[in-house]
């Protein structure tokens, strides 16, 4: 657990970005049952938390990316941390849409996008990757050069592990599931027992049994 790491899931617990109900699950849209609801938006409105994950972003594209040229930020909530991050690097910024326009220019990607240009995505959460990695096709399709995605938490599961490694991509993520769930134990936001059965989710989120 590093130190970044443990910041942010500590700002996103305190802000109540990230809602922990072991005991009684979120159902996701898929059908999943889930310990955890994250809500990243809420961050924006923080102006301590959003330079903490600004800051992060920032250090580790200089340390791991420094030949980076484009920021960009996947819509919506991609978008205002994209900025932040543009703006501490001085680098240029483009946003991703989920799909084209159906208007206007009919465009997907806002902002200038050179041909060959060397970019680092931003989202604000990771669950499998498929939003994000359809956003990467976009800007692949124009031309840009996709160095790495990178956000503000992943729930660290093996399908999105899968997905990126298949499209050839790496990823980081300021903090993580295992990371956050340790700090909440050590705020004493749960339990011994709400910690096992948060770890077992992880595990396998599609079989947990949150009354085992």
């Amino acid at each position: 657990m590093t130190e970044i790491a443990a910041t942010i899931a500590s700002d996103l617990l305190s802000i109540q970005a990230v809602t922990l109900r072991p005991n009684e699950p979120f159902t996701w849209a898929s059908g999943i049952h889930s310990p955890i609801y994250t809500d990243n938006r809420l961050t924006i409105s923080y102006p301590k938390v959003r330079q903490h994950i600004a800051a992060g972003i920032a250090d580790i594209i200089k340390r791991d990316y420094p030949e980076a040229e484009v920021i960009a930020g996947v819509a919506t909530a991609g978008i205002p941390h994209a900025a932040w991050v543009a703006q501490l690097l001085d680098l240029p910024l483009i946003y991703v849409r989920s799909k084209p326009k159906d208007h206007g220019a009919g465009r997907q990607i806002e902002g200038v996008l050179k041909p060959g240009a060397k970019v680092v995505m931003l989202d604000d959460l990771i669950s499998t990757g498929g939003s994000v990695l359809q956003a990467a096709k976009a800007v692949q399709a124009d031309g840009g050069d996709i160095l790495a995605v990178g956000s503000i938490f992943s729930y660290g599961l093996d399908a999105a592990t899968v997905n990126f490694e298949a499209a050839h991509l790496p990823l980081f993520s300021l903090s993580n599931y295992t990371t956050l769930i340790k700090v909440a134990r050590e705020h004493g936001d749960i339990n011994d027992a709400e910690l096992a059965s948060l770890h077992t989710w992880r595990q396998d989120p599609q079989h947990w049994n949150p009354q085992a």
